[in-house]
């Protein structure tokens, strides 16, 4: 079983663009409200801000799980190790949790031996599981056949507005669970009718539906804010189930297949499935 799919880290709050005081305050609200997996990378410059916020918050290193991910300007052999021992003096621990590739990398030729890289890190007990993010199908069945080590996660945008149902399925082949980024899609749940709608049955709003979704669909949820109301609402999704039902009239939205983070975004896109 993935390391997310036990209870207590189900629900991941995420830290990107966060830095400062306004990371140490929204991850303090969030460990106040009940979070206790947290996400980070190399990318987003705030691994020592996040790592003093924890060692300051009184959790023992056991009720916490940390996630950061390695840019692909130190997936070369001669800077992977050093850059993720770089991450783990930043976050002042002996090992993270999971340590992902933040993107496939840009010369796919250089895929078996980036992934090889990675578990030769969780090998050294830099990490105690690996995984990837932002693989296309293809990719999770290359991953697989490359590691020999279980592969946590594949992390990747995924929310009510887009269609990921081949990743689904690549996730059922391989065994490889996904996590979800913009899961709110940078917040155009909000604007959906239909999300509102199924929000006012179970007293929710279109925001907790769309992540209780998410939940229902065998991905876990990534969210972020900053602001405490937000951060309990996203965190408050344990105590209802929507229908069958209404996850089929969910399912129908994803026809719209809106994608946010596109090769005009990041030239690490992949061409995605």
């Amino acid at each position: 079983m993935s390391i997310y799919f036990k209870p207590e880290f189900q629900r991941n709050f995420g830290t990107w663009p966060l830095k400062g005081d306004t990371l140490h305050g929204a991850v303090e609200a969030a460990i106040k409200t009940g979070y206790r997996a947290f996400d980070t990378a190399q990318m987003y410059a705030n691994e020592a801000e996040l790592g003093n916020t924890l060692a300051a918050s009184g959790l023992a290193r056991e009720q916490f799980c940390v996630t950061t991910k390695v840019k692909p300007e130190n997936f070369p052999v001669a800077r992977f190790m050093s850059s993720v021992e770089g991450s783990l003096k930043a976050l002042r621990l002996d090992r993270v949790d999971v340590l992902l590739l933040h993107w496939p990398p840009l010369d796919r030729d250089d895929l078996e031996p980036t992934l090889k890289l990675l578990e030769e890190a969780r090998n050294r007990g830099f990490a105690s599981n690996i995984g990837v993010s932002n693989f296309t199908s293809a990719m999770m069945r290359a991953a697989k056949s490359v590691v020999e080590a279980p592969l946590a996660v594949n992390q990747v945008e995924f929310h009510p507005l887009l269609n990921q149902e081949i990743l689904i399925g690549a996730t059922h082949e391989t065994g490889i669970p996904l996590s979800a980024y913009c899961s709110l899609a940078r917040g155009e749940v909000f604007r959906v009718p239909e999300l509102a709608e199924i929000g006012r049955t179970y007293g929710k709003s279109a925001g907790q539906i769309a992540l209780r979704w998410i939940l229902q669909k065998g991905v876990v949820p990534i969210t972020m804010s900053t602001n405490p109301a937000n951060i309990r609402a996203n965190f408050d999704i344990a105590d209802f189930s929507l229908s069958s039902i209404d996850m089929w009239r969910i399912d129908e939205l994803s026809k719209r297949n809106r994608r946010i983070v596109t090769r005009s975004v990041t030239e690490f896109a992949p061409d995605w499935d």
